[in-house]
């Protein structure tokens, strides 16, 4: 800043008045920065705007009452991830209220015909894959990650799957979406400093890949995808009562 050289002020008094324009300028500052913060957060709240609700004219309009899971395309480097997702998958479209065809009766079925991989699978048809099992939709699954990781001072598992439903009498797709679960959700940092959380670590991956804890965080993974009702899920099947349980 300046120093004020008006001749008709007297030296004695400059500090005091450099003091009080400091302390407006200071002031004028803060204010301005609060302003355009203000500004700032109302136009980033405008941009935010919730996704679109999702389509559900097609899937009334079908109204599948039974569905088979298809054995899942794993685009991840584990191995187990396809026999996982595929065993987890059929429990929460049951309790959304459909009949779904045993993963133990649509393996049989596919390796009968010689179908042993999943992407062969996904590539039958929905007209045969209506007349071999009969079910009014068939479920396709990807899973893009499964299992569990080392990062620098952390282990994480993680699952990541797509779905979506096809109608096997039109083949018309239903629906779609993805869900992911992830061990960070609830992990907590340690006190043991860095070297503690080095080797913390490790021992979560080494537990974790050993004992394949992605398996139960893909069962959390296909309840958020395939449970019902969840927003942007898929739809209550006819077996659900209104009070949300299932006629057997």
């Amino acid at each position: 800043m300046k120093p004020n050289l008006k001749p008709d002020l007297e030296p004695v008094a400059m500090p005091a008045i450099q003091s009080k324009q400091c302390h407006a300028r200071r002031n004028g500052g803060a204010g301005r920065l609060a302003l355009g913060l203000a500004v700032l957060g109302s136009l980033l709240g405008g941009c935010a705007t919730p996704p679109a609700p999702f389509d559900y004219s097609a899937f009334r309009e079908a109204r599948p009452a039974s569905l088979l899971v298809l054995p899942p395309v794993n685009d991840s480097p584990d191995v187990k991830a396809t026999a996982a997702v595929w065993a987890n998958a059929t429990r929460p479209l049951a309790e959304a209220g459909y009949y779904v065809v045993p993963v133990t009766l649509a393996d049989e079925t596919f390796r009968n015909n010689g179908i042993t991989v999943a992407n062969d699978a996904h590539e039958i048809s929905a007209a045969k894959l209506r007349e071999f099992f009969g079910a009014d939709a068939a479920v396709y699954l990807r899973v893009s990650q499964y299992g569990t990781s080392y990062a620098v001072v952390r282990s994480e598992t993680r699952v990541t799957v797509e779905g979506r439903v096809v109608d096997l009498r039109s083949g018309t797709e239903l629906w779609k979406g993805s869900a992911t679960a992830s061990s960070a959700e609830q992990q907590q940092q340690s006190q043991g400093g860095l070297v503690g959380l080095l080797v913390a670590a490790v021992v979560q991956q080494i537990i974790g890949t050993a004992t394949d804890a992605a398996y139960g965080m893909s069962g959390v993974t296909t309840d958020r995808l395939l449970g019902a009702p969840r927003p942007r899920g898929i739809l209550p099947g006819p077996r659900v009562k209104v009070d949300g349980t299932v006629t057997r």
